[in-house]
């Protein structure tokens, strides 16, 4: 069975995007390009087919192997907070899981590199990535606890997953004025945590309290 196209009537109609954006934007997102980038991005094609009504819904939706794209407002003040503080070269995203927040972030940096350590789902996304012509994304097959060194340094940093506590190898692959976006904590204690490398040092920031499936090391 073909997949839903990218627009038309239904569940991809221009109404039904606008309304997303709509409470996107009652709940505080305010960057433009954001907005504009979940109104026109077809998050549809990003789940199975039985989940695709359900697609510009806020809300969290499983993809499989344990992992769920995370609800549109979490992806939106992920990106906004990653936009804030200057243009973005080189980003890095851990956790490709279905490739939506890839395809959320893909206009705004010159190059984004993600990192996936679930194979299946990286073939997948790679095969979306095709689809929607996003060029300047290269992805791996890898450990997201280890970042990807031979790529650093990145000017913004994106993880969509949680660790623990502060992946110390991707805070050193922070570039000077670049930015970490990352939830860190156990399950039920997470905060979305921002950080920029500056000339004085590491600054912290807490976004707020937010739910993230464990980010694991290794690859599966």
């Amino acid at each position: 069975m073909s997949r839903p196209s990218h627009t038309g009537i239904g569940m991809t109609s221009a109404r039904t995007r606008d309304r997303l954006v709509q409470r996107l934007r009652e709940q505080g997102i305010t960057d433009l390009r954001v907005l504009e980038r979940v109104r026109v991005l077809p998050r549809h094609i990003f789940v199975d087919e039985a989940l695709a009504s359900r697609a510009y819904e806020d809300t969290a939706l499983p993809i499989g192997w344990g992992q769920t794209m995370s609800q549109p407002l979490i992806v939106a003040r992920m990106t906004e907070a990653l936009l804030q503080g200057g243009p973005l070269g080189k980003v890095l995203e851990i956790g490709t899981g279905c490739g939506y927040q890839t395809a959320m972030l893909s206009p705004f940096a010159e190059k984004l590199f993600s990192v996936e350590r679930v194979e299946p789902l990286l073939r997948k996304a790679k095969e979306r990535a095709l689809e929607l012509e996003l060029r300047n994304v290269r992805f791996r097959h890898g450990d997201g606890m280890k970042g990807w060194p031979t790529q650093a340094p990145f000017d913004g940093i994106l993880a969509a997953a949680a660790p623990l506590t502060m992946p110390e190898a991707l805070v050193q692959q922070l570039a000077m004025g670049g930015r970490l976006i990352v939830p860190v904590g156990p399950e039920g204690q997470q905060q979305l945590i921002r950080l920029t490398r500056r000339e004085s040092g590491i600054h912290r920031e807490s976004l707020g309290p937010v739910a993230f499936v464990p980010l694991l090391g290794g690859i599966a």
